[in-house]
């Protein structure tokens, strides 16, 4: 199952202060619109998501068909495959994408220890 490109999504307070602290760290803004109170941010490889009032809590999220540049790469296992297979081995799913459908859609699911996970297809 390939799930694509990987990050942390963080339900921030103040996406102007988390976005200093990561720069402290090394990372840039790499997209996103902090006037609308979210960002991507970036350093190497690893990607971070700031979201003020978007998500209850931090999310663990899966890009199929993307790398971690956000750009497209192929063969990719579309988010229907991935839904599927996770049914099929007895995986509860929070949310489902419609099945019929094509191109950009996502599922969610918990892990054990209540973990979000988002898989989100942007193609």
């Amino acid at each position: 199952m390939k799930l694509g490109a990987f990050s942390i999504s963080l339900a921030v307070k103040d996406i102007a202060a988390s976005k200093a602290f990561y720069e402290q760290l090394g990372f840039t803004a790499f997209g996103g619109q902090l006037d609308q109170h979210w960002l991507i941010m970036k350093n190497g490889s690893t990607l971070i998501g700031l979201f003020q009032g978007m998500f209850p809590n931090n999310v663990l999220t899966f890009n199929p068909g993307w790398d971690e540049h956000a750009q497209p790469f192929d063969p990719f296992d579309d988010v229907r495959q991935i839904q599927q297979q996770l049914m099929s081995a007895g995986v509860a799913l929070t949310r489902q994408a419609n099945a019929d459908g094509t191109g950009p859609d996502y599922i969610t699911l918990t892990d054990p220890d209540g973990n979000e996970i988002l898989i989100d297809q942007h193609r």
